[in-house]
């Protein structure tokens, strides 16, 4: 079917001019009688997409073709890269970013930043570069009100990803673009997963509670850029914790106990053993460290999520459980290392997944739609000789303070 468009006649010959409703309803309306597969996505996602001229007639959502086995998956971008962060050429005190701001606050103490007046698409390269310091040390930075077109997002995520963004092999995709655009929209997922979703379960049972994003991959993503066109009025908030700060909270002794050890990752996806086709499906396992260094920051962060950290390598796993769920106990339930955020429609999120886990808040009803872009980093490392944020900045009462006598 051709690409479905709205009239484009020359005002002199053009009708009344419609509004958006009627607008967004002659396209629905079109998208309708199209043959193709489409799930209808808000009107919100309708608007922007019709101003970027996005064309969902060929179907919506786009899914590449499923790889069938662990080993294909397992040797995508496996190849060695050199990557340079773009954080490690900003101006340190990153008065091109902050001048062209109306407003910079800080969230909380240890994570999250909003800056007000800026478009993340005008933004120059020089913005760019100390934007990726200030999320590398902030961990997480938020603007509202932003006009920015999925390409334009797609083209931030190749330059935070010092060229190259993470292209999922099998998840919801924004068609038209090459790829690398996905969507976190539940209306569009073809497995269905959180379809009937009971609230009476209790937080992470069996549905997916704090994760960082696609730590299979041999170098997983650095930066990542969620805008979200579509919220509920209330709930469906999201959440980050401070890999920083869950690291500076461990006794001098423990993080003795866990620098240098490496966890074996695992994919959120399963997939087929080309080797045994008719056994169980696998995921994918990758092998990294726990405590890894920031290449801007040079700070220690743990890097370690419930949802897809298997177990530490060379631990038998009774030994592994108690040192884990220690470290989770930790990470998720400090909630003053952790920011809580409320989206409103046209809203962008940058946050390090090499400092941070986040998760989203099962509490709303209705639509929530946005656009992912992941940009590819280094592979992880730990590097003896790095300090923890609290030593390198000698932060007050994180450092030699008395043991804790309490369980918590």
């Amino acid at each position: 079917m051709a690409p479905i468009a709205l009239d484009t006649a020359s005002p002199a010959a053009a009708p009344p001019a419609k509004s958006s409703l009627e607008d967004i309803a002659a396209l629905k309306a079109a998208l309708k009688e199209a043959k193709a597969e489409i799930v209808l996505p808000p009107d919100n996602t309708l608007r922007r997409y019709q101003k970027a001229g996005i064309d969902l007639s060929g179907g919506y959502p786009y899914f590449p073709p499923k790889p069938d086995y662990v080993q294909e998956v397992g040797k995508i971008r496996e190849n060695l890269r050199e990557y340079k962060d773009p954080g490690l050429r900003a101006d340190k005190e990153k008065k091109a970013l902050f001048g062209a701001a109306k407003e910079v606050r800080d969230l909380t103490k240890w994570i999250g930043t909003e800056i007000v007046g800026l478009q993340l698409k005008d933004l120059t390269d020089q913005q760019k570069d100390e934007l990726a310091l200030l999320v590398s040390e902030r961990s997480l930075v938020f603007f509202r009100d932003q006009d920015i077109s999925p390409q334009q997002q797609q083209e931030l995520g190749i330059y935070l990803g010092d060229g190259e963004i993470e292209r999922h092999p099998q998840a919801a995709q924004v068609p038209g673009v090459g790829g690398g655009i996905t969507l976190i929209w539940e209306q569009g997922r073809k497995d269905k997963v959180y379809r009937g979703r009971s609230h009476r379960v209790p937080y992470g049972g069996g549905q997916f509670g704090w994760h960082t994003d696609l730590v299979h991959e041999a170098y997983p993503p650095g930066y990542t850029h969620l805008h979200q066109d579509t919220v509920p009025e209330v709930g469906g908030d999201t959440l980050w914790a401070s890999g920083y700060a869950a690291y500076d909270k461990l006794s001098p002794a423990f993080k003795k106990v866990v620098d240098g050890l490496n966890g074996v990752y695992r994919s959120a996806h399963s997939y087929k053993d080309e080797n045994d086709p008719e056994a169980d499906k696998k995921f994918v396992e990758r092998t990294h460290p726990l405590v890894r260094t920031h290449p801007v920051t040079g700070w220690k962060a743990l890097w370690i999520n419930q949802s897809m950290t298997s177990r530490i390598e060379g631990f038998d796993k009774a030994e592994s459980d108690a040192i884990l769920n220690y470290l989770y106990n930790v990470y998720e339930r400090s909630t003053d290392i952790q920011v809580r955020w409320h989206w409103t429609p046209g809203t962008s999120a940058i946050w390090d997944n090499r400092s941070t886990i986040h998760t989203v808040s099962y509490d709303y009803d209705g639509e929530r739609h946005g656009t992912r872009v992941s940009s590819l980093a280094e592979k992880p490392y730990y590097d003896p000789n790095s300090k923890s944020k609290a030593e390198a900045l000698q932060l007050k009462g994180w450092l030699n303070t008395p043991d804790v006598t309490s369980r918590y």
